[in-house]
């Protein structure tokens, strides 16, 4: 009887320790939030397709804010993640207004490759 308790004491220690203090990726649902606007208006665009940006860049631009508001999560450099994301939600206000002054596809593509160019800062350059 001892030894089976011993056993189970074991395996319970033993994922006990395991959840508890491995290391975990942080997740960051606002990131993730914004990479599905980011994602689909940016890749129409690369394809010359601006009907996604037109429709969904007031989506991104509060996406962009809601990402900006959430906190910082370990693993990322929280002041230059903060100051990049200022940069991005800046970015993605211009794309905002320019598609209500129905501002041509060149200006509309370059201003979203800008914005995807400022994402993967955060995504690449930002983390710890």
């Amino acid at each position: 009887m001892k030894f089976y308790r011993g056993i189970i004491l074991s395996v319970f220690f033993g994922i006990l320790a395991s959840g508890s203090f491995a290391q975990q990726k942080a997740t960051w649902q606002e990131m993730y939030d914004f990479h599905d606007v980011m994602s689909l208006t940016f890749h129409s665009a690369e394809a010359g397709q601006l009907q996604p940006l037109r429709e969904k860049a007031g989506l991104l631009y509060e996406k962009a804010k809601a990402w900006k508001a959430s906190a910082v999560p370990k693993g990322y450099n929280a002041v230059q993640t903060a100051d990049t994301l200022k940069r991005l939600v800046k970015q993605c206000k211009a794309i905002k207004k320019a598609v209500k002054a129905q501002k041509s596809d060149a200006e509309l593509t370059a201003m979203i490759t800008t914005a995807h160019d400022i994402f993967h800062e955060i995504m690449e350059k930002c983390r710890e």
